[in-house]
């Protein structure tokens, strides 16, 4: 693949009173959300514990706002002994390494409630580009420089890329959500996020894979 060119003028949508607003807007929402679903918070901790595969909790580096690192957290999904040789793989549709507790809550997106956590600390917002692996990164780097324009925002829960480029499982299509993720960055507002957002909903509730 060529590698593409750096693109000087990008800009972020918002401005200042936006991102407060929007930061405000996380803060209450996933904190009301943390104390609403906790019943189910703790169903899954059940299940997940019953199962007997390792740590209810899944926790991974991965690179956010300003360029620094934090740990996403999740419910487990895959058995244990996943990446044991150290080499980080790109998860596919229907991975191997799924367990069947697993496979559903992926399914039903309920594998990635805990980040509601990471979006009260500040890590994340409810909407912004996927966090990313350093690993993958710079590989994304190789064929696309433009990836720290990113770092300018907190990644998020969704996004376009989440909701109409489909699984990423290949390079190709982490440049594609890249160029979507960038677009969002130069058209972001409050109202765009509120959309993002309810569309997530509705396909969640209709069961629409993403």
């Amino acid at each position: 693949m060529a590698e593409r060119s750096i693109a000087l003028d990008i800009r972020d949508g918002m401005n200042l009173f936006e991102r407060i607003v929007k930061r405000l807007f996380d803060f209450i929402c996933s904190f009301l959300a943390l104390i609403i679903l906790s019943p189910v918070f703790l169903v899954v901790a059940m299940v997940l514990l019953l199962q007997g595969d390792g740590s209810v909790l899944f926790k991974q580096e991965r690179v956010g706002y300003k360029g620094k690192a934090f740990n996403i957290l999740k419910f487990r999904t895959m058995r244990a002994e996943s990446e044991s040789d150290g080499k980080p793989r790109l998860a596919q549709v229907n991975d191997e390494r799924l367990t069947k507790v697993g496979k559903f809550l992926r399914e039903h997106h309920l594998d990635e409630l805990p980040q509601l956590v990471n979006v009260l600390k500040g890590d994340m917002s409810f909407v912004g580009p996927r966090p990313e692996r350093s690993y993958f990164i710079e590989k994304i780097r190789k064929e696309n420089p433009n990836y720290d324009y990113l770092f300018l925002i907190r990644p998020g829960l969704t996004s376009m890329a989440t909701l109409y480029n489909g699984y990423t499982d290949t390079m190709e299509k982490m440049l594609t959500r890249l160029d979507m993720d960038l677009e969002y960055l130069q058209k972001r507002s409050l109202w765009l996020d509120m959309k993002l957002i309810f569309t997530t909903f509705v396909y969640i509730v209709n069961g629409k894979k993403f």
